[in-house]
Order: C-alpha cells, then structure tokens, then sequence
C-alpha cells in the first residue's frame, strides 16, 4: 500500500507523506530547458511523451510520494471546444461558447480530443519509477471551470461586471460541466490514476450562492469518483468555512490554504488533511524554513495528514530548499 493510501484507509498517522502541488513546473532548471523547445502549452500537454518526462522529473529529484500528471484543468474547457491560449506573462486566455457544439458534443469526441492524457496515464501506469507511490490525475471544479470559460480570462482581478448577466448560458454550462469533468475523471481513473484531486482555484470568489455553485456541484463529483474506487482530494482554496465544505462534501481529503488557522482545522476537521504550507516559506531561509514545516507537522502529528502546500510551488523557487523541506518531513516522527 502507498503511503498516501496508508493514511486515507488505514489511519496512519505516524508517516506523514509528502508531494508538492506543481511540483512539475517551472522551478526545474530541466523543466524549462523543454519549456524553451515547447512553447505552446496546449501542445505540451497533449504530447504524452514529453508529458510523462515532465511528470518523473520531480520524482527523480526528490523522492516525493505521489506524482501529479502533467496536464491543466483548462483542458476541460479545450476538450469542451473552447479555444484555449497560455499568453506568456498573461495567462490563460480563452475564446467564445459555443453552446450549440457543446450541447451537443459527444463523449468519444470530447475524448479523443483529451485522448494523450490517458495515454500518459496509461504509461506512467506502468513506470517502474513509480513503484509504491501513488499517480494523481486532477480536474477543476466545475465553478472554477464555469470561472474561467464565462470569464474568459484569470479573475484575479475579480468577475467582470457582465459575469451573471446571462443565467441561463451560465446554468447551462454548469449542467454540461458536470457531465464533461465526470468523464475526464472516469477516463483518467480507468487509465490509471489512483487519487483523483478536485481543484477549485477560485472558491474565494463567491460568498453567496454556495450551495449552487460550490457544494452541491462538488459533492456530486465526489460521490461518482467514489464510486469508481479511488479516493478524491478536495481544495476549495479560499473557502470561508472548510469544516462547513467537509461536512457538506464529504472528500476523502481536504488541502487547505495558507491563511487558515491550522489549529482551529485540526480541532473541527475529522477527515484527513492535506497541504498548507505558504509556498513563499520556500523562498525564504533553511531556519524558516524548519520552523514552519514542523509547525504544521506538531500540529497535525496525531492528525492523518499529507504535507503538500497551500498553492502550487513558486517558480522562483530554489532546488536546494526544496530538498531540505523533504529532509525535513522525511525525518519528522509523530
């Protein structure tokens, strides 16, 4: 058994396992040497072949419990007929609805589109290299999707003002989220993906509502990944009430931000943990370093607890320092 699965299923609490969200990315000096050579990202995603080397690098460096595919969760939008751009210092940028072809879009084409994502699976499946560790497949929420497709572009500066003003597109583009973001984790789990994770990146956006857009839309997909046999990994980042999320929800884990109070978390979440750590700690010295890390170990040593952090690993983001975090929860005992 894994070790991450040893703390799902088994109530391990002395082993605190660890892997990094985006720890495939862009701090690797041999992730950008392919990025230089790759530059449309869309592209990257679907060449499995390069995908699978970007998904191993990390594993190689570091030894981590789990790998997370390589892959976007803009790639629903994409599968869905959406244009999709990456603009270099922008982000994301994403085209017009068209809600006639989606409507009407059926699951083998909306697969074959995303058909390089379950081949990668299908061969990391297989990786020797990943002997004892478990494969991560993932999927945005289908508000943080409805975000991004509505929006059309990153809502860091908040919705634009225009966002609701149409309902029914987007009440209708819930309902077809729903049904897309179910096959691409049915696709990914019968690949081989052994914990699906359910990014909802802008779950801070919306204060009202929450039932409708937030709870009701994820619980749904917690449920059908259950069903499939794999546990499922929810981050409502910037969620108001993550022991309301839980309890309403029901994931088999919960990765909580950066700017809770893991105290309070630990006190009134039962199910197990994952993440928190502010990814800037990384950025600072070795001695923060330790101090922070085994701040959340001492707080969750009696806790099943996954240590990961509160958002993805920062580009600017030094190799060294993330050996000496491995170091660190390597040798921690509860």
């Amino acid at each position: 058994m894994t070790p991450i699965k040893e703390c799902l299923e088994n109530n391990n609490t002395t082993k605190k396992p660890i892997w990094l969200m985006r720890q495939a990315g862009r701090y690797l000096p041999e992730f950008r040497e392919i990025r230089k050579e790759n530059t449309d990202f869309i592209k990257l995603c679907l060449n499995e072949k390069i995908s699978e080397v970007i998904t191993l690098q990390p594993i190689e460096r570091f030894n981590f419990d789990a790998a997370i595919i390589f892959s976007d969760i803009l790639m629903i939008p994409y599968g869905m007929g959406q244009e999709v751009k990456f603009k270099k210092n922008f982000g994301p940028e994403l085209g017009e609805i068209d809600l006639k072809y989606i409507i009407n879009l059926g699951e083998d084409e909306f697969t074959s589109k995303l058909s390089p994502i379950y081949k990668l699976l299908r061969n990391l499946k297989n990786n020797e290299k990943l002997n004892g560790k478990d494969l991560i497949g993932f999927v945005g929420a289908p508000w943080t999707l409805l975000v991004y497709m509505v929006n059309k572009v990153s809502p860091k500066n908040g919705l634009s003002y225009n966002f609701f003003n149409d309902q029914s597109l987007v009440d209708h583009i819930m309902l077809l989220l729903d049904k897309f973001i179910k096959i691409h984790i049915k696709n990914q789990v019968n690949a081989g993906a052994s914990i699906i994770q359910i990014f909802d990146s802008w779950a801070g956006l919306i204060n009202t509502d929450l039932e409708k857009y937030i709870y009701k839309p994820t619980k749904s997909l917690v449920e059908y990944t259950k069903k499939l046999g794999v546990p499922v990994i929810c981050f409502p980042r910037g969620i108001s009430d993550y022991s309301k999320f839980c309890s309403i929800v029901e994931p088999s884990m919960v990765n909580i931000d950066f700017n809770v109070d893991i105290k309070n978390i630990v006190k009134h979440i039962k199910i197990p943990i994952q993440g928190g750590l502010d990814p800037k700690i990384l950025l600072s010295n070795r001695e923060n370093l330790k101090k922070q890390v085994l701040k959340y170990l001492d707080t969750f040593k009696d806790h099943q607890y996954v240590f990961n952090l509160g958002h993805g690993i920062l580009p600017e983001t030094k190799i060294e320092m993330v050996e000496e975090l491995v170091k660190i929860v390597r040798s921690f005992r509860a």
